[in-house]
């Protein structure tokens, strides 16, 4: 492990505390090792650490001899992690510690038209609800995550122009929270919380993928050395606009020929003239011809999509989710069938392509990965550490 020259007290207790959590213990004597620093040094600010109630120190473990090394690891009670994930009509509200397992968890029908403040107003109830159910106020909150299926300008914490969130172009979303809460607030596009949370489910011997979600849009998540990937404005992986060669459909977001105008749920769902892209399953696992067409050539469009991606960002697996991902006998085979066929042999030799598992949920699985990384950030743990001295 690469030693750290830095010794600058602004950076030395968060540094400590993430190789803590990252190892799940380590002894005084190791972390010094490791970083460079002197044990002196090392201890001074794992007493701090402890006396802001950040770790603690369990048994000590068997040693063949001398002094036996005894383990810091990460108090999992020195705060809590909320986060909110949103699809166009449900959200799920949920509550972790400093460790990322969950505390408590509400899930409610909310539709995003009825604006941000209605929605907001809600989800900061429902935050204030579980936090009282476990015991806790807003001050022992360490970081808040909010993901939402819109375009989202990362560090300013607003949506931009999203297709299907009318009334929140522009909105402070981030600022809704900071102004209640003293913690970091991480306001992302959902996507990309999946692509994360995907990585830390599943994929963790993965340094390079790309998460699909194919539903009423069509979004892709980027994980790069094992981080996501946002581009300069935080607009990249939005595939769903990528043109397709084969149509002039007008997309909702006022241009011709997107992949979502044509592959989307919403988009197959007024081709069979349905009320509701949940009614397309049904008519596929029930062997509907024109059901079974318009998913076979949905899966044929993304996967010519995709086969571009792969060719240019050579990523080691691509993983489906989304409403649609579940007709993963149709729609897998094809995707597969297009990037295989159509993307260079060495980006394919050993790429995975696989179905999210439904039962996970990979959306709160990354926005806790984010909330955490937030929430022991040397400047947030320096926060802390400097409030209780």
């Amino acid at each position: 492990m690469q030693e750290i020259t830095s010794s600058s007290p602004r950076d030395i207790a968060g540094t400590l505390l993430s190789r803590i959590a990252e190892r799940g213990g380590a002894s005084r004597a190791e972390l010094a090792r490791e970083t460079g620093w002197a044990r002196s040094t090392v201890s001074q600010w794992i007493d701090r650490l402890g006396h802001a109630g950040l770790v603690v120190e369990g048994e000590a473990a068997v040693s063949a001899g001398g002094r036996p090394a005894i383990p810091v690891r990460l108090n999992p009670s020195a705060g809590k992690l909320l986060t909110a994930t949103f699809g166009a009509t449900h959200a799920r509200i949920g509550v972790s510690d400093l460790r990322g397992d969950p505390l408590g968890e509400t899930e409610k029908t909310v539709r995003l038209d009825q604006g941000p403040d209605h929605v907001l107003d809600w989800t900061q109830e429902s935050f204030r609800e579980l936090l009282g159910q476990v015991g806790a106020t807003a001050e022992d909150v360490r970081a808040i995550t909010i993901g939402l299926p819109g375009p989202v300008h990362f560090v300013h914490g607003r949506v931009v122009r999203p297709p299907i969130m009318p009334g929140w172009d522009g909105y402070p979303v981030k600022r809704h929270f900071a102004a209640r809460y003293p913690a970091p607030v991480i306001v992302d596009n959902d996507v990309n919380l999946m692509a994360l949370g995907a990585l830390h489910d599943r994929f963790r011997d993965v340094d390079h993928l790309l998460f699909v979600k194919i539903g009423t849009g069509i979004g892709c998540g980027i994980v790069v050395d094992r981080r996501l990937h946002r581009g300069a404005d935080g607009s990249a992986g939005d595939i769903g606009h990528i043109p397709v060669a084969d149509s002039t459909e007008v997309c909702n977001c006022g241009r011709e020929g997107c992949l979502e105008a044509v592959a989307g749920a919403s988009a197959i769902a007024g081709e069979l003239k349905l009320a509701s892209p949940i009614e397309i399953a049904a008519l596929v696992h029930g062997g509907d011809p024109k059901a079974v067409h318009a998913i076979r050539r949905a899966g044929q469009r993304i996967g010519r999509v995709l086969a571009g991606l792969v060719s240019f960002a050579n990523p080691a697996a691509i993983v489906l989710g989304g409403s649609l991902a579940g007709l993963r006998d149709i729609l897998l085979t094809e995707i597969r069938s297009a990037v295989i066929g159509q993307a260079t042999d060495l980006a394919t030799r050993a790429l995975r392509i696989e179905i999210s598992p439904p039962e996970v949920d990979v959306a709160r699985l990354g926005a806790v990965a984010l909330g955490r990384e937030a929430a022991l950030s040397p400047e947030a743990v320096r926060r802390l550490v400097e409030k209780s001295s």
